[in-house]
């Protein structure tokens, strides 16, 4: 339908429905092009569409036989672009037989405030080669702001170029959105170049200059420009406050954070919801959370977004349970959570490894409507594999309409914490080939991958060739993984000269890699050098002593033994107590070796007797090994049997129901008797059992783990 015919229509349904305009049909035509204009502006600005063709159609049938003239076009293109109306917007474009530099920008702007940038570049050539009006400012910034979103770098340049020449770039409008260009460009250096050449800079340019180097991390620079604009006496506003509360937070530099914190309380700067977040955040990064809970405290109207913003300061500092203590707030209030909230909550959850109360958050998530939010569907694959359930982080995974790289990277390395780096490597494969471009986390689980297959030739590819290509330069991260995948082939004179002949600041997880391998491949002479080296940047670290002990022991070094404790007496290191615990319903129950505290003590013990009688029954012997006394075996035998994790998972079975897997937490490395005994166990229960322990998770089935016997 043309808009002519279109026009007739809505004329006739205006004739039957005069109350959808104040002024009788007949006074249109009345009406002088200026109070069209204007008429036309309010509908575009309120985007009534309905009256908006009304006025069209009375327009038409109206005007004199030469037609609409160039303001009335005009002011149609923007009232339909603003609407969203773009195809009758470019076919009142195309069929005006003149135009005026307002025709061009009226559509140009309507293209990119639609979300078409590279419609705005395509119609700006024509009317660059078609010698239309001259562009003035705002067409320049249209199109400035169009190369932005388009990411389109060599076509912003040319234009940086044309008002260059022209001298439009002093005009303020037009600096802002060339500033703009090269900062989502990623071309920083040009940004601020452009910000000190062009003189007139206000605080908006400031706040786009603060806010392209936040985003790129570069916390330093950014305050080098906040200081920029105190020298020149630019005020700030409320936004500026939320950019400097970034800064603080990037660089966690409290002491700026609460100056910047006093004078947003003392001048007249807008406290909006954005300066309350971004104060909260500041104190969070810079691990001030009581601060955080006093400035969340003071304010009179909380918002989610405030809400939220108070659970993620608790979340990011390892306290788990009082986000969500402080959700079961928000609720007490009335406040319904958000996409965000979700998130946050599910991390949480993450973080305490409590599948339970995950499962009842993603109930809530699909009944809400939040399913497809690709922040939820990233935060519900972290729970579910950092809570032991790959399967459930799996299908979630399946299920998302929309993928970013943090979702493959939570999915490539859930798979490799579970130990399944096969799946793990599929899985980047297929990152590969929808090309979604992996980034440093992303090679951080594909070495993990490589280093549970023992893939060295592959590990090394990954690390020396592919990182590479994608721009990415290896980090400690990386390196220590290779450390890992060594040992775990055997590789441990390798693995030694590998950290020697690299020139990198190896640190204390590097050195322990080596020395866990050691330790399982039982070369006790490199790990007593490596332990020495350990001990040497951390004299406090308990795992090392542990491990150094545990080798003593197994050699039967009792000497050695005494030594290494001796040590720790002397230095007043003291080994953490083994504890496990699992979640029965709503109840997390703890234990420890030897617990006789828990209520159902007796029966538990029962039920691992029980146990141990059928699997020993199996081939089941006891790891005496482990156990750093030098006693005789029958009771070093005693000292093995009520290990915390083996009473965790007697009660997992005895409150479980039947072929449900059981899901136990343990505070250190699983010991290798108990390792043993979980494999037998899951064997004659038929029963899968997931440990998640100091090191990594362990899934128990059918008398296998998936470690493969390598922690």
């Amino acid at each position: 339908m043309s808009i002519t015919e279109f026009a007739v229509k809505a004329q006739s349904f205006l004739i039957k429905n005069p109350s959808f305009l104040a002024h009788k049909p007949s006074q249109i035509s009345y009406f002088s092009v200026e109070n069209t204009r204007k008429l036309l502006k309010l509908f575009a600005d309120t985007k009534n569409l309905v009256l908006g063709k009304i006025l069209h159609a009375q327009l038409i049938t109206s005007v004199q036989p030469t037609g609409l003239n160039v303001i009335q076009t005009n002011s149609l293109i923007h009232l339909y672009a603003k609407c969203g109306e773009l195809s009758i917007s470019r076919q009142l474009f195309d069929e005006m037989p003149d135009r005026n530099v307002v025709s061009w920008s009226s559509l140009l702007a309507g293209y990119f405030q639609n979300g078409l940038p590279l419609e705005a570049l395509n119609l700006f050539k024509i009317m660059h080669s078609s010698g239309s009006p001259r562009p003035n400012k705002y067409v320049f910034a249209t199109i400035l702001w169009s190369c932005s979103d388009a990411r389109a770098l060599k076509q912003g340049e040319q234009c940086h170029c044309y008002v260059f020449k022209s001298g439009m770039v002093y005009h303020l409008y037009v600096k802002n959105a060339l500033v703009q260009m090269y900062l989502k460009c990623s071309v920083e250096v040009a940004a601020l170049e452009v910000m000190k050449d062009v003189p007139g800079s206000d605080v908006y340019t400031y706040n786009l200059v603060i806010n392209g180097l936040l985003e790129h991390g570069y916390f330093s620079k950014a305050l080098e420009v906040m200081d920029d604009m105190a020298n020149e006496s630019i005020a700030w506003d409320h936004i500026t406050c939320v950019r400097v509360l970034g800064i603080c937070s990037g660089l966690k530099d409290l002491k700026m954070g609460i100056q910047v914190h006093n004078r947003i309380l003392r001048t007249n700067v807008k406290f909006d919801a954005f300066v309350a977040c971004a104060i909260i955040d500041m104190y969070g990064k810079c691990g001030q959370i009581f601060s955080a809970r006093n400035a969340f405290n003071g304010l009179q109207d909380r918002n989610v977004v405030l809400w939220t913003a108070i659970m993620s300061a608790s979340a990011q500092n390892g306290f788990f349970e009082d986000a969500l203590n402080v959700f079961a707030e928000m609720e007490v209030e009335g406040i319904e959570p958000n996409e965000l909230t979700y998130a946050v909550m599910l991390n949480s959850c993450a973080g305490l490894s409590i599948l339970r109360h995950g499962d009842m958050l993603n109930a809530r998530v699909v009944k809400s409507g939040y399913t497809d939010y690709l922040a939820v569907g990233n935060a519900l694959i972290h729970m579910y594999a950092k809570s032991g359930s790959i399967a459930d982080a799996h299908q979630v995974f399946s299920n998302l309409p929309y993928r970013d790289t943090v979702t493959w990277n939570s999915m490539i390395s859930g798979y490799a914490h579970h130990g399944l780096g096969r799946e793990a490597l599929l899985t980047f494969q297929e990152m590969l080939a929808v090309e979604e471009i992996p980034d440093y986390v992303t090679f951080v689980g594909v070495l993990s991958a490589c280093g549970h297959l023992g893939l060295v030739d592959d590990g090394f590819y990954y690390l020396n060739q592919l990182m590479k290509v994608f721009g990415i330069t290896p980090g400690l991260e990386h390196y220590t993984c290779l450390i890992g995948l060594l040992g775990r082939a055997g590789l441990l004179d390798e693995a030694e000269n590998f950290m020697y002949s690299n020139h990198i600041e190896w640190d204390v997880v590097a050195w322990r890699t080596l020395l866990s391998a050691c330790h399982i491949h039982r070369n006790f002479k490199l790990g007593k050098r490596v332990a020495e080296v350990i001990l040497n940047l951390n004299p406090s670290d308990v795992g090392t002593y542990i491990l150094l002990s545990n080798m003593y022991a197994k050699a039967r070094r009792w000497d050695g033994v005494a030594s290494v404790r001796k040590l720790m007496r002397g230095r007043d290191i003291k080994k953490e107590p083994g504890a496990s615990w699992i979640q029965i319903k709503n109840k997390t129950h703890v234990f420890v070796a030897d617990d006789k505290k828990h209520e159902d003590s007796i029966q538990i013990y029962e039920k691992l007797a029980e146990l141990l009688l059928k699997i020993k029954q199996l081939g089941y012997a006891p790891d005496v090994t482990t156990v750093l006394h030098d006693v005789e075996d029958e009771q070093k035998e005693e000292y093995l049997i009520y290990h915390s994790e083996k009473l965790a998972i007697a009660f997992g079975l005895m409150n479980t129901p039947l072929r449900a897997p059981i899901h136990i937490i343990k505070n250190l490395r699983m010991c290798d008797d108990c390792h043993a005994a979980a494999k037998f166990i899951s064997k004659i229960t038929e029963r899968k059992i997931i440990v998640r322990d100091a090191n990594r998770f362990h899934c128990f089935d059918a008398g296998t783990c998936s470690c493969g016997d390598y922690w």
